[in-house]
């Protein structure tokens, strides 16, 4: 039994590296691509992952009633339908998380992978100062160090780069970056405050996770085609929906779908440390892909030093039980 289980946390930490790896770096691939016609809406690249989400969590609530018709029906039925008010509540974090899958598109379209993914560490920090606000948690002493610890580390990451190549290159790749930092921070605090809120929620209900996903992904899809509409109206009418799409954009719409629920079936496996473990080395092959494979990222000893901190605290806020629990929504 314990070999079995010792299997399993190693094939979850496979799992949580592949899928935040593997995610971050197609998505910044695909925003960086060069192709003759218009790129791909990133707004549209939300809403498509809304549903494929949604058909993924509703063939799992189908599976889990012996692949019964009237069973999906009686479920879906209950637990949303005559729950108008519990599933109301859920527009909230979805509204937020919609806005925050946007915002990461928006960052890694002006972000290297490899910056983009020790800033996002953030949310540690944004997520424990909402569970001490909101849920009235209480952080150890290791975990408020864990957290100052971060914070240096994320702005030694952040701190500028010489650029030697003109004023008005300079000022561009400032812009840039700026841009793509503002993003970071706008979803670390959405990240922080839907996760909270959706973990109060969580207490107070005892649903399926599959059926939460199907209330989050509906009003994501909602709140996700008014985006589309609000900002790419006119793109849209012009070439499409699914302007700009090729196999790299349907791999991130598919893990941006997917990846959130299959790490979701296998958390229960990771503890904090194998989680460190997990973002440690998603931020190492990240750099690593960046400088090798991308060519977008040129390293310096101070963003090195940053990211070293970065992982630092992230193993430290793991040492004391953590106060904040992922939701199954990503």
């Amino acid at each position: 039994m314990s070999s079995t289980s010792s299997r399993l946390k190693y094939v979850s930490l496979g799992v949580l590296v592949l899928q935040t790896t593997s995610l971050v770096l197609t998505m910044r691939y695909s925003r960086t691509l060069q192709s003759d016609g218009p790129r791909y809406l990133a707004s549209s690249a939300v809403v498509f992952a809304e549903v494929l989400k949604i058909a993924a969590c509703l063939l799992l609530v189908f599976r889990e009633h012996s692949f019964s018709v009237r069973g999906l029906n009686r479920v879906l039925k209950e637990e949303i339908i005559n729950k108008p008010l519990l599933t109301l509540k859920l527009a909230i974090p979805s509204g937020i998380y919609t806005l925050q899958n946007n915002l990461l598109y928006v960052a890694l379209s002006n972000l290297d992978a490899a910056t983009y993914q020790v800033t996002y560490q953030l949310k540690i920090l944004t997520t424990a100062l909402f569970s001490v606000s909101m849920l009235g948690k209480r952080l150890g002493i290791y975990q408020w160090l864990s957290l100052v610890i971060l914070m240096t580390g994320i702005a030694l990451v952040q701190w500028p780069a010489e650029v030697s190549s003109g004023t008005e290159q300079e000022d561009l790749t400032a812009g840039s970056q700026l841009m793509g930092l503002l993003a970071v921070l706008v979803a670390c605090f959405s990240s922080g405050f839907a996760g909270v809120y959706f973990e109060k929620i969580l207490k107070e209900s005892k649903q399926s996770v599959w059926i939460r996903n199907i209330q989050l992904g509906l009003f994501g899809l909602v709140f996700g085609l008014g985006g589309v509409f609000a900002y790419d109206g006119e793109r849209v009418q012009e070439n499409g929906l699914f302007q700009g799409y090729n196999h790299v954009t349907w791999t991130v719409v598919a893990l941006q779908a997917l990846g959130g629920l299959v790490i979701a079936a296998v958390i229960k496996y990771a503890d904090n440390i194998l989680k460190g473990f997990a973002t440690s080395i998603s931020i190492i092959l990240s750099t690593l892909i960046s400088y090798f494979l991308l060519e977008d990222f040129d390293p310096t000893s101070v963003f090195f030093f940053g990211a070293m901190l970065v992982i630092a605290a992230t193993f430290l806020y793991g040492y004391e039980s953590t106060p904040a629990v992922n939701p199954s929504k990503v």
